[in-house]
């Protein structure tokens, strides 16, 4: 998957929202918004697959630590469509990291107990329009 952007030296802590906006391209195949605490170390990795990876229509949540992937998890529930406009609020806390869209939201396990949110990613075909910390 291509690299978009990325932020570093983060200080998100239990709690606060993570809101990315953009579009998602009228030909995605899939994109990714991973968050942790660096490339290797990643709390969430939340990847849509439209037609990736042999998944069609697949909400793909994974963890890395030190460079491994964990157990995927994958989710049944698929809100999303090409060249939609989306805004997902990305939280945490001790249990868990949740992803909220306007119609549903994901949990995924805060599985390496990360305390706070030092790193952010998005990649693939995803054109990110804007962040906002809260």
């Amino acid at each position: 998957m291509k690299q978009g952007l990325v932020v570093t030296q983060l200080d998100v802590q239990p709690g606060e929202c993570i809101k990315v906006k953009g579009k998602i391209l009228s030909d995605a195949k899939g994109f990714a918004v991973n968050i942790g605490k660096d490339s290797s170390t990643l709390m969430l990795h939340f990847n849509p697959r439209f037609d990736c990876k042999g998944d069609i229509n697949t909400v793909v949540c994974n963890s890395m630590e030190d460079g491994a992937w964990g157990e995927e998890d994958r989710k049944a529930d698929f809100p999303f469509h090409h060249g939609d406009k989306i805004e997902m609020c990305i939280s945490f806390d001790a249990a868990e990291a949740t992803v909220k869209l306007a119609e549903t939201e994901f949990q995924f396990p805060n599985r390496l107990g990360i305390e706070k949110i030092e790193y952010l990613a998005v990649e693939g075909d995803f054109q990110v329009k804007a962040i906002k910390f809260s």
